[in-house]
């Protein structure tokens, strides 16, 4: 721990990803606004944001938690990511920063209950949307997916210098047939590809969580493992 951050909570609680095990994620608030340079290398050391406090895992029984990235230069869309990209052509994107509406925090709880996600978590409200998405430690932004001048998508990202890190990726149900959770994934690395940035950062994978596969089909992909970044070029053969 740093002399930026405290940490504010430290208890082992259920594990949200692997049902039977125990997790530790010690909260560290930060006590000032994370530097370009500094918000780097807290990504790459592994850490997530929610609202001004930074949070790895330390579990004490279990390594299945790893941190991925994608290198952004490198990336090649498969067959059926190009296909999503297509099926999305009339999408338009707006980036700005992060706004709270009842708009928004509607479309967060459809997306969130309507799709299965949430398990018996309540509502979200207003105050929680904004701890979470608004008050941050560092230059965090929203990229809205319109279709026909309508918010169908919000991509929340809190950027570095030279890396971003996807924190929430929420969109309307009605629109499912779209895809929208690949292609915000597919638009962003190509947007930082664009802008010249290294590695687009999609939070934690667990080989045993459906929720979380779905993050190692972007290759190539590099994971934290026994604290070394390790590159996947494709699918390992099983």
């Amino acid at each position: 721990m740093s002399a930026r951050e405290r940490i504010v909570y430290q208890e082992l609680e259920p594990c949200p990803y692997i049902e039977g095990e125990s997790s530790l994620m010690p909260l560290r608030w930060q006590l000032w606004r994370l530097t370009p340079t500094e918000f780097d290398r807290s990504l790459a050391q592994g850490d997530r944001r929610v609202g001004k406090m930074l949070y790895r895992t330390e579990c004490p029984d279990c390594k299945a938690c790893e941190p991925i990235r994608v290198p952004v230069r490198t990336f090649k869309r498969s067959k059926s990511q190009r296909r999503t990209w297509n099926k999305c052509a009339e999408v338009e994107v707006e980036i700005g920063r992060v706004l709270f509406t009842a708009t928004r925090l509607k479309m967060y709880n459809r997306h969130k209950h309507e799709r299965g996600l949430a398990k018996n978590e309540r509502l979200m409200t207003r105050e929680s949307y904004e701890g979470w998405f608004s008050k941050t430690c560092t230059d965090t932004q929203e990229f809205r997916y319109k279709l026909n001048g309508k918010i169908i998508g919000i991509s929340v990202l809190d950027f570095g210098e030279n890396d971003a890190s996807s924190v929430y990726f929420f969109f309307d149900p009605d629109y499912s047939h779209l895809s929208l959770g690949t292609f915000s994934a597919l638009y962003e690395i190509d947007w930082m590809n664009r802008n010249g940035m290294r590695y687009y950062y999609l939070g934690l994978f667990v080989e045993s969580c459906a929720h979380l596969k779905y993050k190692s089909r972007y290759y190539p992909n590099e994971r934290l493992i026994n604290g070394q970044w390790v590159r996947f070029d494709s699918k390992p053969k099983s």
